[in-house]
């Protein structure tokens, strides 16, 4: 599982703490509601929609955002980025975890558009260990392409393509393209959540960049036929969590789809597992993405192969 920052877990307890607990999960679910639909306007409309967001949905972000940072790490080993822009942060999920996932980040900047987001935003900052993460510049602004941003090691845009407007995305993403030297694009895992990732994913390979994760190649996609590349970061459920989603589980799985895309120097995974392996006795069926889409049996005479395969998850690179 992944798990939030001690630091952030406690900022967030004491948040929920401002405000009535029937109150925060009635404003949870018209969240939740609002964001099944297509999203034209702000959907945090008040300090008690903000402080719903932030203690529903931060932790889900944070994770999903940081199984795909852990990665693009691995893909990009050399790659130990000092600055770090983050576009329509939000309450900052993205930021935490790309200072867990490297600890050399030392300047930060979150482009958020609503004051209310901002302000929670650094509050919840405020506690971080990390002071990259304590010390970030914060800037209210729309994301276009044309923002005044100085060039960063590393950009992160996280569940936002979904709320530009279509005729905005391909610019953005152009324009990120010569800001970064890595670009991390995170979505819903949903087929449009993915589409818009594919999307973005050509327009960086036609600008040159290369793909780190999770695509062991930068050629086209090779699902078809209504498929769609996805994820799920599995994270824990405080009890208050359950009862603000009216939950009974003791964690929740948070379904992504992403892309890290590069100039630095990658070593993309030779295969990616894209779902749960099945297991039987003395079998392990593996689906995998490679120079296309296959599946392969491990048997148990395969031996340390085997007991590979048995240990791989959804998501993991593949021998």
């Amino acid at each position: 599982m992944i798990t939030l920052p001690a630091e952030l877990s406690h900022a967030l307890d004491a948040l929920a703490t401002r405000h009535r607990e029937q109150d925060l999960a009635r404003a949870a679910g018209r969240l939740t509601a609002r964001y099944r639909q297509p999203i034209h306007e702000p959907v945090l409309r008040s300090a008690l929609d903000v402080a719903a967001y932030a203690t529903t949905r931060m932790p889900a972000t944070y994770a999903a955002i940081t199984a795909a940072l852990t990665q693009a790490a691995a893909c990009v080993p050399d790659f130990q980025p000092a600055s770090h822009l983050d576009l329509g942060g939000g309450t900052g999920a993205a930021v935490w975890a790309a200072t867990t996932t490297w600890p050399s980040l030392r300047h930060v900047t979150v482009v958020e558009r609503d004051p209310a987001v901002i302000e929670l935003g650094r509050q919840l900052a405020a506690s971080a260990i990390h002071p990259a993460v304590r010390n970030a510049t914060w800037r209210r602004s729309q994301i276009r392409a044309d923002l005044n941003t100085p060039p960063a090691d590393l950009i992160t845009l996280s569940y936002v393509l979904g709320e530009l407007p279509a005729a905005v995305r391909d610019p953005v993403v152009r324009w990120l393209a010569g800001q970064a030297a890595t670009i991390a694009i995170v979505e819903p895992g949903t087929p449009p959540g993915h589409a818009r990732v594919l999307a973005a994913r050509d327009e960086l390979i036609g600008l040159g960049m290369r793909v780190a994760a999770p695509c062991p190649h930068s050629a086209s996609c090779p699902l078809a036929g209504g498929d769609w590349c996805h994820f799920s970061a599995r994270l824990p459920r405080t009890g208050l969590h359950r009862r603000l989603k009216s939950a009974e589980l003791g964690f929740e799985d948070e379904k992504f789809s992403y892309v890290i895309a590069t100039s630095a120097p990658a070593i993309p995974a030779k295969s990616r597992v894209l779902r749960h392996p099945r297991t039987r006795k003395g079998l392990v069926t593996l689906t995998l993405c490679a120079d296309g889409l296959r599946e392969e049996n491990v048997s148990k005479r395969y031996g340390d192969l085997y007991r590979a395969a048995r240990n791989v998850a959804w998501g993991d690179p593949w021998l």
